[in-house]
């Protein structure tokens, strides 16, 4: 099979484990440009992954040889990028969170599904062995029915990263800790758990960080099939731990913290997996963690470009996450508990 042709749009932080997992997968997929606007950003990915560079996005998009994108630009800009890789009849892989706003969000989901492309989304937690293995749990119905399902993200930034201009600010990443760290987690909670139906929170910026957004949220979560939980999450958590997902239900308790599952169940038997790899990215260096996760997201978009099938994390299915949050925040604001649409 020919290999499917890739922009990579966005050579900053982020683009580090994409480049990485595009070298892992160079049998199946071939960068044919990469491209961000600034060319010292151009110059110093360069000196790190021997790839083709464009000079200009108008270049990416009118090249036949691209059938698809990765974008991994700030959120501010994913819609517009998004709507331009649409009309030239490109799919893309877009890192996260889909954009500044829900409303903007699903603009571009609309956008994106009336074109008839493939948009991803790099929410990668969703393929995490452990991950996996406990959606198989829950899915064979081992923890019996959900009473409860809880998450913690205790992060560590220290204010430098938030004094990078435009970080932390809701014109450009559209929120704090929840939209930017949390989202993983949070994804992660409603892939296992099911849809959420209402919210109640706290958030706050607290004295550790100057920012515009929240770096610090506790709240309460109502499922729809009845099951509460907790969610917790901040970047003023020195030095950084995992973070930590537990699920209980009728016949059992499941626990997911950093690369490590610990299931016990009522029948005396137990399941205990780890990732077999590093943790990470939950302390001052946000990219300190392996891409083997990254890959497989590349390599389900691949198949899902490939085959016409969905992606597991498509722009529309990661709306919920986007849904939750914004009724953690609203709440936060209101006092009240607010409910999540569907």
């Amino acid at each position: 099979m020919a290999r499917i042709g890739i922009g990579v749009v966005g050579l900053g932080m982020a683009s580090t484990p994409h480049a990485l997992s595009l070298a892992d997968l160079s049998d199946r997929a071939e960068v044919v440009a990469a491209y961000s606007p600034s060319a010292a950003r151009r110059a110093a990915f360069a000196a790190r992954f021997p790839l083709p560079l464009a000079t200009s996005l108008d270049a990416v998009l009118g090249d036949p040889r691209i059938a698809a994108l990765l974008v991994l630009t700030p959120p501010s800009s994913h819609g517009e990028l998004v709507a331009a890789a649409a009309a030239a009849g490109k799919h893309v892989l877009l890192e996260k969170p889909l954009e500044t706003t829900t409303a903007r969000a699903l603009t571009m989901v609309e956008t994106a599904e009336a074109a008839g492309i493939t948009l991803a989304i790099c929410l990668q937690h969703r393929f995490r062995p452990v991950a996996e293995a406990l959606g198989a749990i829950v899915a064979e119905g081992r923890l019996g029915t959900l009473v409860s399902a809880s998450a913690r993200l205790s992060n560590w930034r220290p204010q430098s990263y938030y004094d990078e201009p435009g970080r932390g600010t809701r014109a450009r990443d559209g929120g704090g800790v929840l939209l930017t760290q949390g989202i993983h987690t949070l994804d992660l909670l409603i892939a296992l758990a099911g849809p959420p139906v209402e919210a109640i929170a706290y958030a706050t910026t607290t004295p550790v960080h100057q920012m515009e957004t929240e770096d610090l949220v506790a709240g309460a979560v109502r499922f729809g099939n009845g099951a509460l939980g907790t969610v917790a999450a901040t970047t003023c958590a020195y030095p950084g731990a995992p973070d930590a997902i537990e699920l209980i239900g009728t016949q059992g308790t499941a626990r997911i913290e950093g690369a490590s599952l610990v299931a016990a169940f009522h029948d005396g038997s137990t399941v205990q997996i780890e990732d077999g790899g590093p943790g990470g990215g939950a302390g001052a260096d946000p990219m300190a963690f392996p891409h083997q996760h990254h890959r497989a997201v590349l390599a389900d978009f691949l198949d899902a470009v490939e085959t016409g099938r969905p992606p597991r994390v498509s722009g529309r299915t990661a709306l919920a996450v986007h849904r939750l949050i914004d009724a953690l925040l609203r709440s936060a604001e209101t006092g009240r508990g607010e409910p999540i649409e569907g």
